[in-house]
C-alpha cells in the first residue's frame, strides 16, 4: 500500500495508565478532554501534504528508528495500527473502514519542550515504525479476526532480549470496535486545535481528502524494564501482534531470537535504534 498517500493518525490515552506512564497525563485535564481512562484525543504524526511542520515528512521505516537531533528519553510505543478507508460526505468524515492491521511502533520523545504531542511524535524520515506483514480484517468486532489477537513488545540490548511493552489482548484498549470507529469520525469532525492536540478536520483539508488513513490506536502499557530504560544507539525494538491460538510469548521469543519476523496470522515490526 502506498502510505505517503494516507493520513496518519494517533489515538492518545487509549489504555488505561499509558498516559501516566510516559508523562503526558499532566496535558490533559479532566475538563477538557473527558474521563481518566478514556482516550483523549487523535493527533497526527503524517499529512500527506506541505505543511510547514514536522508532520509533513515521510516518517515510517520497518527496520530503522533515527537518532532525534533534539530531544531526550525515547522510548517505544508499542501499538496496534489499523489501516482504513475514509468516506467523506460534505467535506466531512462520514464512516472509516479498517482494512488491515498490523505491529506499529510511535516511537516518542519525552523530554522535550513543544507544545503539540506532534512534534513528539514525527522528528524526521525513520522517526515512526510500521511492519511489513499487514493482515487482512475480516469484520472489525470482538467475533472478528482481531478477538483472538494480542500485543507485546521486546527489547534487545547487548544481546539480551527484555519483555518491554507488557503483553496485552486487543479487547484491553479503552474504546475498540464500533466504539472507537464512531468515537474517531466525532474527533475527526469536531476536535479543536487545543491544549497538545490538533484539528484534524482541518488537516483531512490540507491533504486534499486523502482515502485511505494510517491509525495507531493507543499504546500499551510498559514492563518495569520499559518504563525505566530509553532507547540506545544499537538497542533493537520488537513490536509484536499475534493469535493467541497460533502463538505463546516462549514461542515469539524464540522467533525473535532467531531473527525470524514471518509467520502465518503474525506482524512483525523489528527496529534498530542508530
Amino acid at each position: 500500500m502506498n502510505y505517503k498517500k494516507m493520513i496518519g493518525l494517533g489515538v492518545a490515552g487509549n489504555i488505561a495508565g499509558h498516559l501516566d506512564q510516559a508523562g503526558e497525563a499532566v496535558g490533559f485535564s479532566k475538563e477538557k478532554f473527558g474521563e481518566k481512562d478514556a482516550p483523549k484525543g487523535m493527533f497526527p504524526f503524517y499529512i500527506p501534504a506541505k505543511t510547514g511542520k514536522c508532520t509533513q515528512v515521510f516518517p515510517y521505516s520497518s527496520s530503522t528508528i533515527s537518532i532525534p537531533t533534539k530531544g531526550e528519553n525515547l522510548q517505544i510505543e508499542p501499538e496496534l495500527a489499523i489501516i482504513c478507508s475514509i468516506q467523506y460526505e460534505n467535506k466531512l468524515v462520514k464512516s472509516l473502514t479498517p482494512i488491515s492491521f498490523g505491529a506499529f511502533n510511535d516511537c516518542s520523545i519525552r523530554k522535550l519542550d513543544v507544545d503539540k504531542l506532534s512534534e513528539k511524535k514525527n522528528w524526521g524520515p525513520n522517526s515512526k515504525g510500521i511492519s511489513d506483514t499487514m493482515l487482512k480484517i475480516d469484520k472489525f468486532s470482538a467475533d472478528g479476526i482481531l478477538g483472538n489477537y494480542s500485543i507485546v513488545a521486546y527489547m534487545r540490548r547487548d544481546g539480551v532480549l527484555h519483555p518491554y511493552g507488557l503483553n496485552s489482548d486487543i479487547c484491553d484498549y479503552s474504546y475498540i470496535y464500533e466504539e472507537l470507529l464512531n468515537w474517531m469520525v466525532l474527533k475527526m469532525n469536531t476536535q479543536p486545535d487545543e491544549g497538545p492536540l490538533e484539528c484534524i478536520k482541518d488537516l483531512i483539508e490540507l491533504s486534499d481528502y486523502p482515502d485511505h488513513a494510517v491509525i495507531g490506536i493507543g499504546a500499551t502499557n510498559y514492563t518495569d524494564f520499559g518504563k525505566k530504560n530509553f532507547l540506545k544507539a544499537g538497542d533493537e525494538g520488537f513490536v509484536v501482534v499475534y493469535s493467541r491460538e497460533d502463538y505463546t510469548l516462549p514461542q515469539i521469543e524464540t522467533l525473535l531470537k532467531s531473527n525470524t519476523h514471518t509467520g502465518d496470522n503474525i506482524s512483525i515490526l523489528h527496529q534498530t535504534f542508530r
